[in-house]
């Protein structure tokens, strides 16, 4: 069964294909949303704002959020 979550400001994902939610802030993070972004398999659902998380999916996809990755994760355990 999908269960979605909000990433910020509008924006659902489904929540069983999320496989970490890190920091952007380090560089071999900033290095995997480059990639993300030149193969075309990254998605920035930020609306304009500062990226405080990036999720990474089981489909090798790349979401950045506008949230933070404690409440994404806190979202995401039903908190």
């Amino acid at each position: 069964m999908n269960r979605w979550i909000n990433i910020g400001y509008g924006n659902v994902m489904n929540a069983d294909k999320i496989v970490a939610v890190v920091s952007p802030d380090s560089a071999p993070v900033k290095r995997l949303v480059q990639a993300a972004k030149d193969a075309g398999t990254a998605v920035d659902a930020t609306q304009g704002r500062k990226t405080k998380g990036v999720i990474i999916t089981d489909t090798d996809w790349v979401v950045l959020s506008a949230l933070l990755p404690e409440t994404i994760s806190g979202r995401c355990q039903g908190e």
